[in-house]
């Protein structure tokens, strides 16, 4: 179990687990025409998998401009995502 953390497959398994999420809620709102539609979750998703990112660059000891790149990039989805719900 350790070495799954120390090797930051973790992440990527929470990335795999987001990305099936993702194909099952937008299989489900074509198919009923129902749930979230795909580009209003496509923010909040994108937010997550930047956090994954830099938590996987965190782990495996990635220079500090990939995480502050990932963070960044969490924050940009996360403000479009805020912005988009606000209205």
């Amino acid at each position: 179990m350790s070495e799954l953390f120390l090797s930051g497959r973790i992440a990527d398994i929470v990335l795999v687990f987001m990305a099936v999420e993702a194909i099952a809620l937008v299989f489900y709102n074509v198919r009923t025409g129902r749930g979230p539609r795909p580009l209003d979750m496509l923010p909040a998703l994108l937010a997550g998998v930047c956090l994954a990112l830099a938590l996987r660059a965190a782990m495996v000891g990635a220079g500090w401009g990939w995480i502050a790149f990932s963070l960044t990039g969490a924050l940009a989805a996360h403000v479009v995502d805020v912005v988009r719900r606000w209205r």
